[in-house]
């Protein structure tokens, strides 16, 4: 038992987005949360602790609030609860998984393209992919009709991708029905999935069944009365670690789902660097055989603490950070 003095810090984050950043109905110009240090003797661990706007049921504000109550306590000695808030939870887990040796090293950084845009420029970065192509579009946010069409062309024009596409429960029945009208039935098989595409989930079942287009579970894996189980038609469940939770509760998740033959896909929340080559490496610890869903880092300005390989965008030290607490 490591009886070494321990120390905590909290720092905070506010990292420039593009422009075009839009989460609902909220254009998204910096992304801010926190970043969680714990140190005892030579050991030490980071956590981020971000809440999404539009999609966490907790504030910034609140989420500060909370990480200040658990740091204190774990500082003062003891082991506290799992925040009930999930960004919180989420941090504070990864923290002393890292301090305890627990979250391993090794990493996917694999990414499932994001493609948002022109079609031209979509061609040109999934014919360069190497290996498997697995890339994420996302639809919704245009007329059904126009995204039904660009998933086909793309499906027809580079046989060997797969999709996964997001709706964010966007469509009436009758508008995902128009999505499903443009999409060649030949080459449905080749979308991956598509997270909950309708409103409600027995809409998104009954979609699945009439088109034979697999769906996954996103935002109903953060429901209360959510329960993984096999479904026809249901491909996958999509994990968001800041919007779900501590480790050990994405780690039952992905248990979960693969007990009963689904796929389950970490995805990001986009987080910080630092955040997301934790999420890599915990892709590569539960789920080493699926592409995670991490393609966020460019929506940012800046990398923060930790580089992204290959991540060109200029890097934050601890320096640039505010500390709100340091013990």
């Amino acid at each position: 038992m490591n009886t070494a003095r321990r120390n905590a810090a909290v720092y905070r984050y506010s990292l420039p987005m593009d422009a075009g950043v839009v989460l609902r109905n909220q254009r998204l110009k910096t992304r801010d949360g926190l970043l969680i240090h714990l140190q005892q003797g030579e050991q030490e661990g980071w956590g981020e602790i971000a809440p999404l706007p539009e999609f966490s049921q907790e504030t910034l504000a609140q989420a500060e609030q909370a990480a200040l109550s658990w740091l204190q306590s774990w500082q003062g000695g003891a082991l506290p609860a799992e925040s009930p808030l999930p960004s919180v939870a989420f941090g504070t887990s990864c923290a002393l998984a890292e301090l305890e040796q627990r979250l391993p090293l090794q990493a996917d950084y694999r990414k499932a393209p994001l493609c948002t845009g022109d079609p031209d420029e979509l061609f040109e970065v999934l014919t360069a992919l190497p290996g498997e192509k697995v890339a994420k579009v996302k639809v919704g946010l245009y007329e059904a009709v126009r995204d039904g069409m660009i998933v086909n062309v793309l499906l027809e024009a580079l046989p060997d991708l797969r999709l996964r596409l997001d709706a964010n429960r966007s469509w009436t029945r009758a508008k995902a029905d128009g999505f499903a009208k443009y999409v060649n039935p030949v080459l449905r098989d080749r979308i991956a999935f598509l997270e909950e595409p309708c409103k409600t989930r027995d809409e998104s079942r009954d979609f699945a069944k009439v088109t034979g287009i697999a769906i996954a579970w996103d935002e109903s894996v953060r429901e209360a009365d959510f329960v993984v189980q096999a479904e026809p038609g249901v491909a996958a469940i999509v994990i968001k670690p800041t919007l779900v939770g501590s480790l050990s509760r994405c780690r039952s998740l992905v248990e979960q789902a693969h007990a009963v033959g689904l796929t389950a896909v970490i995805s990001s929340s986009i987080e910080s660097s630092l955040g997301l080559t934790q999420l890599a490496r915990i892709a590569h610890w539960l789920t080493p055989t699926t592409v995670p869903g991490l393609d966020t880092l460019d929506l940012m300005q800046a990398q923060l603490l930790r580089r992204w390989p290959d991540s060109k965008l200029p890097l934050q030290d601890l320096q640039a950070l505010e500390c709100l607490w340091r013990s």
